[in-house]
């Protein structure tokens, strides 16, 4: 009887802790600049886009960045801003398309993917923020401002995702 209640036992907690901490769901995370420290992490469904939305610091005017979540890059498609100035792009490369529609300047087709973004959080102006499926959520909630924190397309297991500070709630 012992052996058959150990034989039902042991695979089952080896299951257990093997579904508790294989990686498993995709995620965007943010780690405290270029360590492993998880400071917060978004869920994501798989090869679906996001943006970054911030306050460009001199012309005042909003700046959208769109991005592929892989699952080992980040993918940067398209770039909009509505002022030719400082910091700014001004033309398309390669197979990218420049177009201005309606006040705001697009860059289109763009395929510039990167292992990880690095990212200082904005103290006064910038107000970071990330569009994922029609929800906005601002990083000073969940970061504090005038952080550098590296953002990273990651797979995480259950006890990761426990661990840590999911900012879609």
């Amino acid at each position: 009887m012992r052996l058959k209640i150990t034989l039902v036992i042991v695979p089952l907690l080896l299951l257990i802790t093997l579904l508790v901490f294989i990686p498993f769901k995709q995620t965007l995370v943010f780690t405290y600049e270029n360590e492993e420290k998880l400071l917060a992490y978004l869920p994501f469904e798989k090869n679906h886009s996001f943006q970054i939305k911030y306050t460009h610091s001199i012309h005042l005017s909003d700046v959208i960045e769109t991005y592929t979540l892989t699952k080992k890059q980040i993918i940067l498609t398209e770039l909009s801003y509505k002022d030719f100035a400082i910091g700014m792009p001004s033309n398309a490369e390669g197979d990218e398309v420049f177009e201005e529609k309606n006040g705001t300047y697009y860059i289109k087709n763009m395929n510039r993917a990167f292992p990880f973004i690095d990212l200082r959080l904005g103290q006064v102006r910038a107000d970071h923020r990330i569009i994922y499926k029609d929800h906005t959520y601002t990083l000073s909630n969940f970061i504090k401002p005038g952080t550098w924190v590296r953002m990273s397309s990651k797979k995480m297991s259950l006890w990761e995702l426990l661990k840590g500070v999911n900012i879609s709630g």
